[in-house]
């Protein structure tokens, strides 16, 4: 699971992380809290990461306006690893209707996911 997580963090980085005021997407500390808690998985420092994709995900000041691709993923995906999976499958369903391109990928998942 901690492959899958890894797999989704090093897309979404490179999607682009400009800090720039014409970047697409607000990223604001994501590199920080996630290599934080890829060095340290504690429960302190997974809180902490989930409540930075929650900032990515409501405050998006970037030139689209819209949350980056693979963060819901993220965030559900998280969600889902804590225990909460009716809340966090549907990220990784909204995370194919903002990116369909996704689908191929994450359908596997979210089967995977439901069958658990």
């Amino acid at each position: 699971m901690r492959t899958l997580l890894a797999l989704v963090s090093g897309i979404i980085l490179l999607c682009g992380c400009s800090t720039t005021e014409t970047s697409l997407y607000s990223w604001y500390d994501y590199e920080g809290a996630t290599y934080r808690y890829s060095k340290k998985a504690t429960p302190e420092l997974r809180d902490k990461l989930l409540q930075e994709y929650r900032r990515i995900i409501d405050r998006q000041h970037g030139v689209r306006r819209t949350v980056p691709p693979g963060m819901y993923a993220e965030y559900g995906f998280l969600l889902y690893r804590m225990g909460y999976p009716e809340e966090g499958i549907p990220y990784l369903k909204e995370e194919i209707r903002l990116y369909p391109e996704s689908e191929t990928y994450l359908s596997r998942i979210i089967k995977q996911l439901e069958k658990k």
